[in-house]
């Protein structure tokens, strides 16, 4: 009998994930929001695991793999993350390959009807190949990869995924995050037009700035245009992001920043969840 390699790993890693929910804090389930997250794990992916971790630390979400060969969803998902890695090891270009993978053409119409999508690095890099999101992210200004903590302006706190970031410091009107980044190609790019688009609609939803939230070229890592570091799509329910939020999303890492963008995610969630009853 042949066993399918890639498909026992991942039933192994679906129940030793599920074992490790038990050992979730409960100081840190901090709302009663139902919220069930979608992880894509593409060949290469490594940031798999945080995302599936900071999608169900708040009370009442969850998370499950969603695997690349993957024909159709499982029912009832509100939001699937496309996590950071390396996918297919970045050959031909960061996402080239992973856009093309059966699960992405899942992945697009969920996002058609209407469901929360969330690219980050190389998640973003796959978003913009696929055209869920314009543009595309080059080969950072230094040419090396870089790793390092960074500061966002929040410009947009109405959306889907930022609107409890309004709530951190009410006073501070920049709603300035901490979070890190880990990439060698996270330049944003895009056409003067296109740029231009995505100012004038508001699609810009986080700059990379100083800590006092001064957008400087000093303060931009990587070379993007307008210090873009994520934008959403004209429905506002696909967000790309180079920053990692899910590596700042937990006490134990020093930083929790990150955890405002799925508690956002989950209130938005719990809101409409609410309104169709």
């Amino acid at each position: 009998m042949r066993i399918n390699t890639g498909l026992a790993i991942l039933q192994v890693f679906r129940i030793l994930f599920l074992t490790l929910q038990t050992f979730i804090p409960n100081d840190q389930k901090r709302t009663t929001t139902t919220m069930k997250t979608g992880v894509v794990i593409f060949p290469g992916s490594n940031c798999d695991r945080d995302a599936l971790y900071g999608a169900s630390l708040l009370g009442g979400t969850s998370s499950v793999p969603l695997w690349h060969k993957d024909t159709q969803l499982p029912a009832g998902l509100d939001c699937i993350i496309v996590p950071g890695g390396f996918s297919y090891g970045d050959y031909l270009r960061c996402g080239a390959i992973a856009r093309f993978s059966p699960i992405m053409h899942e992945v697009t119409r969920f996002a058609e009807r209407g469901g929360f999508v969330m690219g980050i690095c190389n998640g973003f890099q796959i978003l913009t190949e696929a055209g869920m999101l314009p543009g595309a992210l080059l080969r950072n200004k230094n040419v090396s990869f870089i790793c390092k903590d960074v500061f966002l302006r929040t410009e947009r706190t109405d959306t889907a995924f930022t609107s409890e970031i309004a709530h951190k410091n009410p006073q501070q009107h920049t709603n300035v995050l901490r979070i890190p980044i880990a990439h060698g190609e996270g330049a944003y790019y895009a056409d003067a037009e296109t740029i231009t688009e995505l100012e004038a609609e508001g699609r810009v939803v986080f700059r990379y700035a100083d800590s006092m939230g001064a957008v400087t070229p000093d303060a931009n890592p990587n070379g993007s245009v307008n210090n873009i570091a994520g934008i959403i799509n004209k429905k506002g329910n696909v967000l790309g992001m180079m920053p990692h939020p899910e590596r700042a999303a937990d006490a134990v890492l020093g930083k929790t920043d990150g955890l405002l963008l799925f508690q956002s995610l989950a209130n938005t969630v719990r809101v409409a969840q609410r309104e169709a009853r």
